[in-house]
């Protein structure tokens, strides 16, 4: 009630004209706060009303409406009852839940008064409850692709310091908007992930089709490598985007020798020992967990082997929310202890910068043959090894060779696909709209002139060839 009494004041303002500076923090102070708070029918309305009134400010209105955005999708995002959580995740007890909730292993929100189950609540909580050995569960599953990486991963230690083991992969990744996602006869804006032409472990990239002639290809600078494409809707009917490409993919493994001090004046160092707000950051609770983990350590080498050893016995892989709808990754990583690869990532990433280990974003997708997936890792800078992959998020190798065992410590295998060398970069041409994801660049991005289309208006589909 508090809100809807200030919901009908804030619009009384509004209509009659909301110019000064104080007006427009309080109206997107109110915004932030209801959408905290899930009352995100309230942040809808006021959106409306921005939109709606005369004299307000465009940039307040674009701001406005993109944090109305934000509550739709932490709307979709939880949308699962509380019958649905239990179907995921079978019988239970009062006990045992009460047991899960207090643990933050049970994800909810209220939404508009509701409690609202994250979509991959039941799912995570399974995963959650295997890696501490609930219930006998085991903590590891072996199937034949871990062997298959097992064999492909020794292969490449065996070519330390080369490029070996080498992929050649043929792939169509295919964008489909769905029918009445906009009106009939807009413009559809469109851009498809392609893979880095130029970096050393991904070479001979071949443009083979597109679904449409004219196109526009970032260059290999831009941060997030892309596909532009632009097409009509037509009425009852799906917009399909489409490309096709070839590449060779290497794997690398580094044995790294002992590491020479690092330059601290150099663009290297200094770029990338920086936060890079709102993921990369060094907030009270990253700064004490790094150092709680490698206190008095000044050896590169052993802070990110440290680090890493310590996110395999703390840190679960978990199904994530979408990451625009986060205002903090590594915070809730550390709260939660539990997120997937991209968010266990963001953490890494911001110990050991903080810790002074020049550190960089990369990322795109898995290409193995039963695996292919979404994926982020990271590649450390150490002085005379030059800038070596770290994967923190992929599982321990089942060998008693310590080498393959922590392969991913200073390794990559070649079945990946390198689309961003950073986050947060801008697109080419540049998106108008808030963007589905507006850090990484995997899936794609979509808008018309209406604004953006998000997720749930769109699917993708990549096809791969061996």
């Amino acid at each position: 009630m508090k809100y809807l009494r200030f919901l009908i004041v804030l619009i009384f303002a509004l209509v009659s004209g909301c110019k000064t500076p104080s007006d427009s923090n309080q109206v997107l102070e109110v915004l932030q706060e209801n959408i905290e708070y899930g009352n995100l029918t309230i942040v809808s309305q006021i959106a409306d009303s921005l939109r709606n009134a005369k004299g307000i400010n465009s940039d307040i209105i674009h701001i406005a409406d993109s944090l109305s955005q934000i509550g739709e999708r932490i709307r979709l995002d939880f949308s699962k009852s509380e019958e649905d959580f239990k179907s995921q995740v079978g019988q239970f007890t009062p006990g045992d839940y009460a047991e899960w909730n207090s643990k933050g292993w049970i994800e909810w929100k209220t939404i508009d008064g509701e409690k609202k189950y994250f979509n991959r609540a039941g799912s995570n909580l399974l995963l959650l409850k295997k890696f501490y050995g609930e219930n006998g569960l085991n903590n590891k599953t072996f199937d034949p692709e871990d062997l298959m990486l097992l064999n492909h991963n020794a292969g490449a230690i065996k070519e330390a310091g080369k490029l070996s083991s080498k992929v050649d992969l043929k792939v169509t990744y295919t964008l489909t908007v769905h029918s009445g996602a906009i009106p009939d006869g807009k413009l559809i804006r469109c851009w498809m992930p392609l893979p880095k032409s130029e970096h050393m472990r991904q070479r001979g990239v071949k443009l083979l089709n597109t679904s449409h002639p004219k196109y526009i290809i970032a260059p290999d600078t831009a941060i997030h490598s892309s596909i532009y494409m632009e097409g009509l809707s037509v009425k009852d009917s799906d917009a399909v985007f489409k490309v096709s490409y070839s590449y060779s993919s290497y794997a690398q493994y580094f044995d790294i020798p002992k590491v020479m001090p690092y330059d601290r004046s150099s663009y290297i160092y200094q770029k990338y020992t920086s936060e890079q707000l709102p993921h990369i950051c060094f907030n009270d609770n990253v700064r004490q967990l790094a150092d709680s983990i490698a206190a008095g350590e000044i050896d590169p080498q052993v802070i990110v082997e440290k680090t890493y050893r310590w996110f395999k016995e703390n840190i679960p892989w978990a199904g994530a929310l979408e990451y625009s709808i986060m205002s903090n990754i590594p915070e809730y990583v550390i709260r939660y202890r539990r997120g997937d690869c991209g968010m266990q990532t963001f953490l890494f990433m911001s110990m050991l910068r903080y810790k002074g280990v020049p550190v960089r974003w990369q990322s795109g997708w898995m290409m193995t043959p039963e695996g292919k997936n979404l994926h982020d890792w990271c590649e450390v800078y150490y002085e005379g090894s030059g800038w070596v992959p770290v994967d923190v998020s992929k599982d321990l190798q089942e060998s008693d060779n310590l080498r393959i065992k922590y392969f991913y410590l200073s390794g990559i295998d070649a079945y990946r696909l390198i689309v961003n060398d950073g986050i947060a970069g801008p697109l080419h041409p540049e998106k108008k709209f808030l963007r589905s994801e507006p850090y990484d660049f995997q899936r794609g991005e979509v808008e018309w002139d209406g604004g953006n289309l998000y997720f749930d208006k769109w699917d993708y589909d990549m096809k791969i060839g061996y």
